[in-house]
């Protein structure tokens, strides 16, 4: 790597790469648990399981997963929200030496078939709120495709309701978290309750799986509908746990308030990865308020929080932040949206806080580039992170471009994904040589400053970014075509003042249907799709416009929204 204006504002303390271990991501728990059998590893509702606890579930759970059939490289899909059941699942599977296929929970049956079908996985672990779906999904498929089984969890498997102060269950939340389930049918399959599952104490025999395993395959989007499967190794999500804790200066004593969803790339490695690696105690919340967020960082004393800036305007907005204690913090930052400088002005002033902001894709197992804690700036991506060598290159001829010019961001490390499954032309498109290196394609545009950090300016890709969602317009289309009155469709970005940007579609109807009116749309996309995908604004047109080849022209539609907004 040559060097780069930025090392002058590389932490001091760190060295510019690191070696991860060649241990499988699940030892990293294992031992933990030996060096900290009684310390707290999850605090979810006012329940608290220790280190010990947390192994002697997964390792139960591993060996029920074993019975099952599961075996070495095998995909298990896991639905759920943040809770101990999905930390005990996730790191069970990786204990099977089987691959976790981590899923949005905000996916509804007609989504979820091709998550079950692309892995071809035959075995989904879900709370009992997601389960319904899922079984939906697999019934609907043809009887080759479909779950062979199916384990169900109540999140009341967790803590005890009777326990938990009235102020700690927002309302909202007490309906899908207090109700206890009937376990759903499975076509062809069997449906398993995880209780049972952990009762009968069956052992795992011993794991085989290496640092260059598929360990994860998280599912990201794209310009063709799709979702592809990202095939990230042990040694991928190694290297950024153990990064990630150096950079933040993580220990044992620290406490993380878990926050983002742990199904996505962020929460699942940058939080529950690299806190497991470092025997962190991580409170846990299944889904975001700012209220409770406030609480638990006071009572638990959260030093880390990681989050996107949303949830930070969101509890700075709150009337009752005075009263909450946030002295505790030593560490707060995120991705995904930028942070207005007004509110990290304010972090800074009143709390001592630096915001931290990072840059990173489902493809480089989270950060790839990221702010010094001791020089960073806002509404940056940050500098390239540890082991990592990024450029701005010209999209079209791979030539590394002058400072400040704009260009496709490239990225080489050792976090960098292996390529999509089952997508050999894909990956290879997705790569490029450089100096004898292969280099990741971010397929977002930026520039570097004269200091060395980088800046995203513009999109390569065609992508949404609402609260740092990335809604990926080609696949709504998709499913918005299933629509019986639906003739076309050309889904682009709208300007949000919360959310940064939200989903707008532009629809044609199909002459001699039934009429349906923008609402009735918005409302069947709401049962058809994640609740982030839907459009928050549908707008009729006779036609929309294509270019001499017949392509909807989404660009130009783009840009008319965004003049119309400015």
């Amino acid at each position: 790597m040559q060097t780069r204006p930025h090392h002058t504002f590389w932490p001091r303390r760190l060295p510019r790469a690191m070696n991860a271990p060649r241990t499988p991501l699940w030892d990293n728990l294992a031992v933990n648990a030996r060096r900290f059998p009684d310390k707290a590893a999850l605090i979810f509702m006012g329940s608290t399981m220790s280190y010990a606890q947390l192994w002697s579930a997964v390792e139960r759970f591993a060996g029920h997963l074993h019975e099952m059939g599961v075996r070495r490289g095998d995909r298990v899909m896991l639905a759920m929200q943040n809770c101990p059941q999905l930390v005990a699942a996730h790191f069970a599977i990786l204990r099977a030496d089987a691959v976790v296929v981590p899923v949005n929970p905000m996916n509804r049956a007609e989504e979820l078939k091709h998550f079950i079908v692309d892995p071809d996985a035959r075995v989904a672990v879900a709370t009992a709120d997601l389960a319904v779906e899922l079984a939906k999904a697999s019934d609907a498929l043809p009887e080759g495709q479909r779950l062979r089984h199916l384990v169900v969890t109540q999140f009341t498997d967790a803590f005890d309701p009777a326990a938990l102060p009235a102020e700690d269950m927002p309302a909202a939340w007490a309906p899908w978290m207090l109700t206890r389930r009937d376990l759903p049918s499975l076509a062809g399959g069997t449906v398993h309750c995880w209780v049972d599952c952990l009762a009968r104490e069956a052992e795992p025999p011993a794991s085989e799986a290496g640092a260059d395993d598929l360990a994860l395959l998280p599912y990201t989007s794209g310009t063709t509908g799709l979702p592809k499967g990202c095939m990230l190794s042990h040694a991928n999500a190694m290297h950024n746990a153990m990064a990630i804790n150096a950079w933040g200066n993580v220990t044992p004593e620290s406490v993380q308030l878990v926050a983002v969803p742990m199904f996505h790339i962020t929460g699942m490695v940058g939080v529950m990865h690299a806190a497991i690696l470092a025997g962190v105690t991580m409170v846990l919340m299944p889904r975001w308020d700012r209220e409770l967020a406030g609480r638990l960082i006071s009572a638990c004393r959260v030093t880390h929080w990681a989050n996107i800036p949303t949830m930070v305007i969101d509890l700075l907005a709150s009337p009752n932040v005075a009263r909450f204690d946030l002295s505790s913090l030593v560490s707060i930052g995120g991705g995904g949206a930028a942070m207005p400088q007004a509110v990290a002005q304010r972090l800074f002033e009143q709390y001592g806080l630096r915001y931290i902001e990072a840059y990173g894709l489902t493809e480089t197992a989270a950060p790839s580039h990221y702010n010094p804690p001791e020089a960073p700036k806002l509404q940056c991506l940050g500098i390239p992170f540890m082991s990592v060598d990024a450029r701005v290159v010209d999209p079209e001829t791979g030539r590394e471009v002058e400072q400040g010019a704009m260009g496709e961001i490239v990225i080489h490390g050792p976090q960098v994904f292996g390529g999509y499954w089952k997508r050999p032309d894909d990956t290879a498109a997705t790569f490029i040589q450089i100096d004898g290196k292969s280099f990741f394609r971010s397929g977002d545009m930026g520039h570097v400053d004269e200091e060395g950090y980088f800046f995203a300016t513009d999109r390569l890709k065609r992508m949404i970014n609402a609260s740092g969602f990335k809604v990926w317009p080609a696949e709504v289309e998709a499913l918005m075509f299933r629509h019986p009155a639906i003739q076309e469709a050309c889904v682009i970005a709208t300007k949000d003042a919360y959310r940064g940007e939200s989903v707008k579609a532009l629809v044609v109807r199909k002459p001699a249907q039934p009429p349906v009116s923008e609402q009735d749309i918005v409302d069947w996309c709401r049962e058809n799709m994640a609740a982030y995908k839907v459009p928050r604004v549908v707008q009729f047109v006779d036609a929309l416009p294509k270019s001499g080849s017949g392509k909807v022209m989404w660009r130009a539609l783009q840009e008319a929204e965004a003049g119309a907004s400015a």
